[in-house]
């Protein structure tokens, strides 16, 4: 950005200001001289009213009018105001500049009404039709023995007193432009004398700045400026000092840095890195770590978790933790450790991530779910063999048909519920595994896919005279895993369902709440103890297992439903009294809704 020498900054201004003050002194002295000599023509014009008044109050009335006008012509012609005699009705009774046979009634006039109705002297300012011109009038009121007698009206013309007043302005005019011609000399010179020593200290210090530190500034100037060089002369030496320490200590963090077998990362408030050793180059495939100091850690790591844990870790204000993945040469798994980078003072100048190289333990955990796994999908190929050779003999069975169907049913039965048991136990294993990470998400409407559950549990529920509502607005959005919702809304409303007497009805929806999203599901079913509440989203567990298995359920429903809600970064909570029905909610946290 460009910007003006110190002395263009200085002498414009101090003219600009010099400027407007004399314009501002002039146009306040000139209003209020204009003020005080109208005041004065006020009260002379009042006076000499005042004197008319005597000299005519014994034979004021409309007898004497001839004697009137002869009063106002000899004051008239000593004075040049301009006097009328008015009688108590309006009538002019003497003139000094016209003739009164030419005078229309005055009554009117707001001076002289001041005057007749109120008792008191009259003045306005206003134009002339008799005389054609602007004129000050002062009306005065005549009384003989408390009897109003008449008016004595003065008059003076604006345009004389403005004359009076122009040769007063120019000579202030003139002034004004020998003080600003003085003003400018002198700030001239108090411009030149702050500027040209602060120029060469502005040169001293960029030879500083160049790494110059053998120059030294002269004390020249006022006693500010020669304080400020011999300031700047030992700020110079000493900033020599402290580079040489700093340049020692930053070679003796980097060799221990270097050394270490945990990859740091250390980023300034920005985001843009401070430092990085070799080992978490190592971690994200960074070819030449000395070249990423100074830029901003989105254009050095491609890793968007990393970006976000570091945002995180600028933004927050406890330390913080998280594993990554990170998929370069080989698979790392990195338990990464953020907290805030101190400077002197304890002030936040950053943050320093910590990474540590899990991938063995990592690697045996993975080994572990991969074999529960794989056990599960084994235990499926048999059963699911057991179930077709079962079918098949219900077609047609030997011996005693009857019991033969019955046992077979049976079996058949109870493989199918161990086919869901494990199909429950892999949907979990892969959430586990996957996270919200491995999961594929998309804005998806929210309304469609409570629609759609209610459609797979609407033959169940018909079954029981259920019937099924669904409170959604239409523009409600969110970015979500379409299928894991429409599973974990699946599992609630079958809950529902199944515990709910016949007749009864289920409500499920879906609101916006403080920038999140929640889906409540709502039932008239049993209810459930409080005592069972704080467990019932583990595996297996039961409230009451007797009617739990004869309903067909495989008690991981509701465990695959927090392991959903979990995986999209929400909660699963539950709400529920005994014999009053049950309400389960799965809350998104705010970042998940979106407009519509």
């Amino acid at each position: 950005m460009h910007t003006r020498r110190i002395f263009w900054q200085i002498y414009p201004g101090h003219l600009v200001v010099t400027f407007f003050t004399l314009l501002v002194l002039l146009a306040v002295f000139s209003s209020a001289l204009e003020r005080f000599h109208r005041k004065q023509v006020s009260e002379n014009l009042e006076a000499l009213a005042q004197f008319a008044a005597e000299q005519v109050r014994d034979r004021f009335d409309a007898n004497e009018q001839t004697y009137l006008t002869a009063v106002t012509s000899k004051l008239g012609a000593k004075s040049p105001a301009r006097i009328t005699l008015i009688l108590p009705d309006g009538t002019v009774a003497g003139e000094s500049d016209k003739s009164r046979e030419q005078m229309e009634n005055h009554r009117d006039r707001p001076e002289v009404k001041t005057a007749i109705e109120q008792g008191r002297t009259g003045r306005s300012i206003r134009f002339s039709s008799s005389v054609r011109k602007n004129m000050l009038y002062v009306a005065v009121p005549v009384y003989r023995d408390s009897t109003l007698i008449g008016v004595v009206r003065t008059a003076m013309p604006l345009l004389r007193m403005k004359e009076a007043l122009s040769g007063i302005e120019h000579q202030l005019l003139w002034g004004a432009a020998v003080i600003l011609l003085l003003a400018a000399l002198l700030s001239l010179f108090v411009s030149r004398r702050i500027s040209q020593p602060l120029e060469q200290i502005r040169e001293g210090a960029e030879r500083f700045a160049a790494g110059d530190f053998s120059y030294r500034l002269h004390s020249i100037g006022s006693a500010e400026v020669g304080s400020l060089a011999e300031t700047m002369n030992t700020m110079a030496a000493q900033l020599e000092e402290r580079l040489q320490t700093v340049s020692k200590e930053r070679n003796q963090r980097e060799a221990v840095l270097a050394s270490m077998v945990e990859g740091v990362l250390a980023v300034d408030t920005t985001g843009h890195i401070i430092s990085l050793n070799k080992a978490a180059a190592q971690f994200f495939n960074v070819f030449q770590p000395e070249t990423a100091t100074g830029r901003s850690i989105e254009e050095v790591f491609r890793n968007i978790k990393l970006q976000r844990f570091v945002a995180e870790v600028l933004e927050g204000l406890e330390p913080l933790e998280c594993e990554l993945v990170v998929q370069n040469n080989q698979t790392y798994y990195l338990q990464t450790r953020g907290t805030h980078l101190l400077g002197t003072q304890n002030r936040h100048i950053g943050a320093v991530v910590v990474f540590n190289d899990v991938s063995r333990l990592r690697r045996l955990e993975n080994l572990r779910r991969d074999f529960v796994a794989n056990v599960s999908h084994e235990l499926k190929t048999p059963i699911t063999s057991i179930k077709g050779f079962v079918e098949t003999l219900l077609d047609g069975a030997n011996n005693d048909p009857v019991e033969a169907e019955r046992f077979l049913k049976i079996v058949a039965k109870h493989a199918d519920r161990l086919n869901c048991i494990i199909d429950d136990l892999l949907m979990l294993s892969r959430l586990e595994q996957g996270g919200k990470e491995g999961m594929e998400m998309q804005m998806a409407g929210l309304c469609g896919l409570l629609n759609s559950a209610v459609d797979v549990c609407t033959q169940r529920a018909a079954e029981k005279n259920i019937t099924i509502q669904v409170e959604c607005p239409d523009a409600l959005n969110a970015v979500v895993n379409p299928p894991l919702i429409e599973q974990a809304l699946i599992n609630l409303i079958g809950n529902a369902v199944k515990y709910s007497a016949d007749g009864k009805t289920v409500v499920v929806s879906a609101r916006a709440e403080n920038n999140g999203v929640m889906l409540t599901v709502k039932d008239q079913g049993y209810g459930i103890e409080e005592k069972h509440l704080d467990r019932l989203f583990e595996r297996f567990y039961r409230v009451d297992k007797g009617r739990s298995r004869q309903e067909g359920g495989t008690g991981l429903g509701l465990s695959i439903v927090k392991h959903i809600a979990q995986a999209h970064g929400g909660t699963v909570s539950v709400q529920s009294r005994y014999g009053e029905g049950s309400t389960f909610s799965i809350c998104f946290p705010s970042g998940q809704l979106k407009s519509a």
